[in-house]
C-alpha cells in the first residue's frame, strides 16, 4: 500500500505556466480561422523560433523524435550509415537512428557532464560515421564546439538533440545554433511545452530546410508531386503552434526559474555524498536536476516516504535495451555507471522556496540516517 503525503512535491507541474498563458485563448484563435495544419500560426512560429535560436529557418513537425529522423535523412544518413550518439539519453536519438536502418555507433560519456566525451567522439570517426547525434541532456549543452569543431575536419554533419534544452547558450550562441541542423521537442514537460506533441528544426541552411520541409509532407516539392525519396506526415499542427506562441516569451524567465532552483538545490547539498550537476550557469536550463547517488533505490524508497517524487533518467542504456542488446557490443563504463546512480529531483516553475528546503531537508535525512 502507497502511503500518501498531503504536502507531496510532484516532479513536474504545470500550474505555473498554465496560469502565465491562457491556453483557451490560444486555441480559440485557430477555430475562429479554421485552418488546423500549416496555417499562420505554425509560420508565425516558424519564424519567432528561428530568432529566439539565431537561426535562419525553423520548421515545425510532429515531434522531437521525428524531428531527429527527419533530420538525419535531410543530411543524406541512409540504412546501413553508422550514426554516432551517446547511450544514456533514453533511446530517443536510437529510435531515429534505427527508423532509418542506419547503425548506431555509440561512444561513452564524459563522467562530469554526462554528455558525449569529445575524445570518444574524435575516436569514432575513424568508424567513418555518416552523422554524429549530439544530446544536451538534462538542460545543459554537450561539449558542442569542440565536437563540431572535430566534425567540420572530417565532414560530418553535427545533429544536435536539443529537446531538454531550449534557451541554453554559451558564448552567445544558443542550442541548436552550433551543428548543421537542431531538433527540438515540445512535449508538456519541457521547458518550452506544448499542450500535446509537437517538435522541430533548425538549421542556418535554407537548401537543408527546403529538404526538411519536404520531408515532414511526404517529400512533396509541390502538392502531390513527390520530390524527396523518406517522407512522412509530420507537420506541427495549429493549436499546438498557437500555445507555443503565447508560451514562447515566457521561456526565459521559466528558464531562469529553473537555474534558480537547480543553484538552490547545489547550495543546500553541498557536503552531501551526491553528485551535483558541474554548471547551473547559462548553459544549462535545468530541464532535470539529476544527482548520481550511491543506493539509489534506497534513496528513492525514502524520498517517496517523505512525499517527493523522484524518477530516473535514465535507467537502461541504449547498448543493453532487450530489444536489440545481442545486436551490439560497446564497452561503455562511465554510461553504465551514470545509469546505475542517476536520479532526477523536482524542478519546474512555481516550485516555492519551502519546497525546495524540503527537498534538501528530506535528503539530508536520508544521508542522516543511512551513517546512524
Amino acid at each position: 500500500m502507497v502511503r500518501v503525503v498531503a504536502d507531496a512535491i510532484p516532479l513536474y507541474a504545470a500550474e505555473r505556466v498554465d496560469a502565465t498563458v491562457d491556453v483557451l485563448r490560444s486555441i480559440a484563435r485557430v477555430v475562429d480561422r479554421h485552418r488546423y495544419v500549416l496555417g499562420t500560426e505554425v509560420a508565425a512560429f516558424e519564424s519567432a523560433f528561428a530568432d529566439y535560436c539565431g537561426v535562419a529557418e525553423c520548421v515545425g513537425v510532429a515531434n522531437g523524435t521525428d524531428a531527429l529522423e527527419i533530420a538525419l535523412r535531410a543530411v543524406d544518413v541512409g540504412p546501413a550509415d553508422r550514426v554516432v550518439l551517446v547511450a544514456n539519453a533514453g533511446f530517443y536519438g536510437t529510435t531515429a537512428v534505427r527508423s532509418i536502418g542506419a547503425v548506431p555507433h555509440y561512444v561513452d560519456i564524459d563522467s562530469r557532464t554526462l554528455t558525449m566525451s569529445p575524445t570518444a567522439f574524435e575516436e569514432a570517426l575513424a568508424s567513418r560515421p555518416s552523422a554524429v547525434v549530439v544530446t544536451h541532456l538534462y538542460g545543459r549543452l554537450a561539449s558542442i564546439e569542440p565536437i563540431t569543431a572535430v566534425a567540420a575536419t572530417r565532414g560530418v554533419p553535427v545533429i544536435e538533440d536539443c529537446a531538454q534544452a531550449h534557451g541554453a547558450a554559451h558564448n552567445g550562441s544558443r542550442a541548436g545554433s552550433f551543428g548543421t541542423v537542431g531538433c527540438f521537442s515540445f512535449y508538456p514537460t519541457k521547458n518550452l511545452p506544448a499542450i500535446g506533441d509537437g517538435g522541430a528544426v533548425v538549421t542556418n541552411d535554407p537548401a537543408l530546410a527546403k529538404r526538411i520541409r519536404q520531408l515532414r509532407q511526404y517529400g512533396w516539392g509541390a502538392k502531390y508531386q513527390v520530390d524527396t525519396q523518406g517522407g512522412r506526415n509530420s507537420r506541427l499542427d495549429e493549436v499546438q503552434a498557437a500555445v507555443l506562441n503565447d508560451r514562447l516569451p515566457w521561456l526565459d524567465t521559466w528558464n531562469q526559474e529553473r537555474r534558480s532552483i537547480a543553484q538552490s538545490y547545489v547550495r543546500g547539498l553541498g557536503g552531501m555524498p551526491v553528485g551535483v550537476p558541474p554548471s547551473v550557469g547559462s548553459d544549462s536550463v535545468a530541464h532535470l536536476f539529476v544527482l548520481e547517488v550511491d543506493d539509489r533505490d534506497r534513496f528513492r524508497d525514502d524520498l517517496r516516504e517523505a512525499g517527493v517524487a523522484t524518477d530516473v533518467h535514465y535507467p537502461i542504456p541504449d547498448h543493453l535495451q532487450p530489444a536489440y542488446a545481442e545486436q551490439v557490443s560497446f564497452s561503455l563504463p562511465v554510461t553504465e555507471r551514470a545509469c546505475r546512480r542517476v536520479v532526477s529531483l523536482p524542478c519546474y516553475p512555481g516550485m516555492s522556496d519551502s519546497q525546495i528546503a524540503k527537498v534538501i531537508d528530506v535528503i539530508g535525512n536520508h544521508f542522516a540516517m543511512a551513517r546512524a
